[in-house]
């Protein structure tokens, strides 16, 4: 397979799925604030700029934290490139460029998903937005069911794979992160925190899952296991990473030569043990910050290898940003 059809088809799947996790994320967001109270309603807004990690770029173009400036700059601004509407536009492309090797279903859907988008009312989104996330969410998640069910599972598959289960396990890890310290803070018992841990569990759809696995009250630490360590779970870091080795297992060609010395089966290989093995325990508490960056950075090291190890071209998208890769890690 040519490295640029490799590449177009790990990218296309990361952009879909990271289109499907934001807006989850905004949904679960708008759906649990609309009972606060409005002076702290405002303050919910800004940990999902610091989970996306572009909160230096919003300061710059937003300002405040607002729900509609919020709200605005992660569905669409055009200096966002992790705008939702930017991450289905560039699944469009990368899909464009590989007709040849997905099927006509999948590519008739995406085109749906890029139109309707492209379509819709900005004020009416703004002015009632659910409707909005349920349809991106929903045709994000049916793209996935039709790659499945259409789609001959050989190499180009197991690289939409790949490129979907790293970027799951990523968005997994930076919502843990952005959330845990101020449910940490808060009393167990409280009304609160059985509020927040509910929406951290509903802003990655585990809160049912969660629910049926571990058959009792709410707690942070079965919270952070469950989303972290669960093997069954598919948006479970573990699970995300096991998925993503079985995909290099299957993909091969992990062998390092003078000139590509990366190994991404090693990476991801070492990252996945690390965490195999990790008693929650010991990163609870002030701990669970650096853990998680320092899992994320790790993360990043394995995108960077796949590149290196499979990917020899850069592919064209329909804008470029001289400070930043065309393909956004």
């Amino acid at each position: 397979m040519l490295s640029r059809v490799a590449e177009s088809l790990y990218w296309m799947a990361r952009y879909i799925e990271r289109a499907e996790d934001l807006t989850r994320l905004l949904a679960v967001n708008f759906n649990a604030l609309l009972d606060t109270q409005p002076e702290y309603a405002q303050q919910g807004w800004q940990p999902l700029v610091t989970m996306t990690g572009d909160e230096a770029l919003f300061t710059e173009v937003c300002g405040e934290a607002t729900a509609q400036a919020v709200m605005e700059f992660m569905l669409w601004h055009p200096l966002n490139p992790n705008a939702i509407t930017t991450c289905i536009l560039r699944a469009r492309e990368n899909a464009r460029g590989v007709r040849e090797q997905i099927s006509s279903e999948m590519w008739e859907h995406i085109n749906r998903l890029y139109f309707l988008i492209r379509d819709t009312s900005r004020a009416t989104v703004l002015a009632s937005p659910s409707e909005f996330f349920r349809q991106v969410r929903d045709g994000s998640q049916a793209f996935q069911g039709i790659t499945t069910a259409t789609m001959t599972h050989g190499e180009p598959y197991h690289f939409m794979q790949l490129g979907m289960h790293l970027e799951r396990a990523d968005k997994t890890i930076r919502i843990l992160n952005a959330k845990y310290l101020y449910i940490d803070q808060l009393s167990q018992d409280s009304a609160e925190a059985s509020l927040q841990l509910v929406a951290l569990l509903r802003s990655c759809s585990a809160f049912e899952p969660f629910r049926r696995a571990a058959n009792s009250e709410l707690n942070i630490e079965l919270v952070v296991d469950f989303l972290l360590l669960d093997r069954l779970f598919p948006r479970a870091a573990l699970f995300c990473l096991n998925q993503g080795l079985s995909a290099l297992d299957i993909l091969g060609g992990n062998g390092t030569t003078p000139l590509r010395p990366a190994n991404p089966r090693r990476t991801l290989g070492r990252v996945t043990a690390d965490l195999e093995y990790l008693d929650i325990h010991e990163v609870l508490g002030a701990g669970m910050d650096p853990y998680l960056h320092r899992l994320l950075l790790r993360l990043n090291a394995v995108g960077d290898d796949i590149a290196q190890a499979y990917f020899t071209t850069r592919v064209i998208l329909p804008d470029s940003r001289p400070q930043q890769q065309q393909q956004q890690q």
